[in-house]
């Protein structure tokens, strides 16, 4: 098998919130329809589809995960500095993001924190020493 492609669907309860949030903290818009709004992240323009539950679901086959229980993935964003980290911080709480972590270094040459959507989606914005 070879893949062309990959990328995330995730559910969302409301397009317009984020739509807003993702486009607030710098994500590219990647279209919308009245079922889902789209986003292109980072320089390989990584797809992320965020769709209403009730749509998502029936395509699934099963449950959509509780975010309050837990998390379908974490997504890691790639930051160019400590200095970058911390500004993410900042917007990422200034477009209605809730903060789990704080920035913090977390082992040698790692630093970084955890943030959650309006939804309870989970990323990681981390900074590398040495990574390009």
């Amino acid at each position: 098998m070879k893949t062309r492609k990959i990328w995330a669907n995730l559910a969302v309860n409301d397009l317009e919130q984020t739509t807003r949030f993702y486009s607030a903290i710098g994500f590219k818009p990647n279209g919308s329809s009245k079922d889902l709004t789209s986003f292109l992240v980072g320089e390989s323009n990584f797809v992320i589809h965020f769709f209403l539950k009730d749509v998502l679901k029936p395509n699934i086959h099963g449950d959509i995960v509780d975010l309050k229980h837990g998390n379908e993935v974490v997504f890691t964003l790639s930051a160019g500095s400590k200095a970058e980290v911390n500004e993410w911080a900042k917007e990422i709480e200034k477009a209605g993001g809730k903060l789990v972590s704080q920035p913090e270094e977390f082992g040698e040459g790692y630093y970084g924190f955890v943030f959650c959507d309006p939804d309870g989606h989970k990323f990681n914005v981390f900074y590398m020493e040495g990574l390009v």
